[in-house]
C-alpha cells in the first residue's frame, strides 16, 4: 500500500549548504595567507564535496499529477506526490509514475457472441493510477497490464451478450449503458491489483464480422417490416373497429353480418396495403 515518504522543502537543504560553505571559508581564511595548501584546505574541500554529493541525491523535483516511488537499497520508504522542489532520504533510488488520466483503445477484436455469431468489438478505458507503490511493485509494467486486461474484458463481455436481443427481453451489446457499466465494473476488480482505478469505458466499434454481416443486415430488414407491417395492422384494425362503431351509434347505416364482414376485409385492404386504392363507384343497391 501507498504511504508518504519523508520529505521537507528542497529550499531548506540549499540554505544548509550555503551556510556550510561559509562555515569552510571561514575555517580556512586564516591559512589562505600561508605558503603552499595547508592540509586544513584539503580536509574542509574533501569534506565539503563529499557531504554536497551525498546531499544531492536526496533533490527531487515534481511536476503535477506525477509521483516519486521512493526505495532505500531495495526497501520501499514511501511516495512524494506534492509537486515542487523537494528533498528526501539521500542515496535513494526513485521511480516515476504519472498520475494523469489516460485513454487506451483496444483494437477490432473478433470474437463470438453468446449466440456465437461472429462479431468485431472495440472499447475505450479511460484509467489513471491511484496507488503509486501497486503499480511500481505488484505488476511488471502496469501500463501493459491495463492494456492486456482491457482486452481481456471486452472479449469475455462480448461473449456474455448477443449482437442483439430479438425481443427475448435479454440485454445485447447494443445496450451501451448496461454494456459500458458492465465492462467498467470488471476491470476495477481486474486492475485494482496494480493500483489502477477505471473511470469510464465504452464500446467504440460493434459490428458483425464480415462473412455475415450480409445476412445478418437481411435479417434485421427482415424484422423492421415485419415490425412495421404489425404496427400498420394495430392500427387498421382500432380504426375499422371505430368506424363500425360509429356508423351504428350516429345510425348512418344498417349492416348485417355479411356486409359488416365486407365491409372490414374492404377497409383493412386500403389501409394495409402497399399501394394507394382504387376507387370503385357502385351505381346500383348496397346489395347489388
Amino acid at each position: 500500500m501507498e504511504r508518504t515518504a519523508f520529505r521537507i522543502p528542497g529550499i531548506i537543504p540549499i540554505v544548509g549548504l550555503l551556510a556550510l560553505a561559509g562555515i569552510g571559508f571561514a575555517a580556512v581564511l586564516p591559512v589562505l595567507d600561508e605558503p603552499g595548501i595547508h592540509p586544513r584546505i584539503i580536509v574542509v574541500a574533501i569534506g565539503y564535496t563529499v557531504l554536497l554529493a551525498v546531499l544531492a541525491t536526496g533533490f527531487v523535483v515534481l511536476n503535477p499529477n506525477e509521483a516519486q516511488v521512493v526505495q532505500f537499497f531495495g526497501r520501499y520508504v514511501g511516495t512524494i506526490r506534492q509537486p515542487g522542489l523537494h528533498w528526501t532520504w539521500p542515496l535513494t533510488d526513485r521511480s516515476h509514475v504519472t498520475l494523469r488520466v489516460r485513454n487506451f483503445e483496444t483494437a477490432r477484436l473478433k470474437v463470438s457472441d453468446a449466440d456465437g455469431n461472429p462479431v468485431e468489438i472495440a472499447a475505450v478505458v479511460v484509467w489513471r493510477v491511484v496507488d503509486s507503490a501497486k503499480a511500481a511493485f505488484a505488476v511488471d509494467d502496469h501500463v501493459e497490464y491495463v492494456a492486456v486486461q482491457s482486452e481481456a474484458a471486452v472479449r469475455h463481455l462480448a461473449t456474455s451478450y448477443p449482437y442483439e436481443a430479438h425481443d427475448s427481453g435479454r440485454s445485447s451489446l447494443r445496450d451501451s449503458t448496461v454494456v459500458s457499466e458492465e465492462l467498467t465494473h470488471e476491470l476495477r476488480e481486474r486492475v485494482e491489483l496494480a493500483g489502477v482505478e477505471v473511470l469510464e469505458s465504452r464500446t467504440t466499434h460493434l459490428a458483425y464480422a464480415p462473412e455475415i454481416a450480409h445476412a445478418m443486415l437481411a435479417r434485421q430488414q427482415a424484422s423492421a417490416v415485419v415490425a412495421a407491417r404489425f404496427k400498420i395492422v394495430e392500427g387498421a384494425v382500432g380504426m375499422v373497429s371505430n368506424a363500425l362503431e360509429r356508423l351504428r351509434d350516429e345510425h348512418v347505416v344498417e349492416l348485417d353480418e355479411e356486409r359488416k364482414a365486407q365491409m372490414v376485409a374492404n377497409l383493412l385492404v386500403v389501409l394495409c396495403g402497399d399501394r394507394a386504392a382504387q376507387p370503385v363507384v357502385n351505381t346500383g343497391t348496397l346489395y347489388g
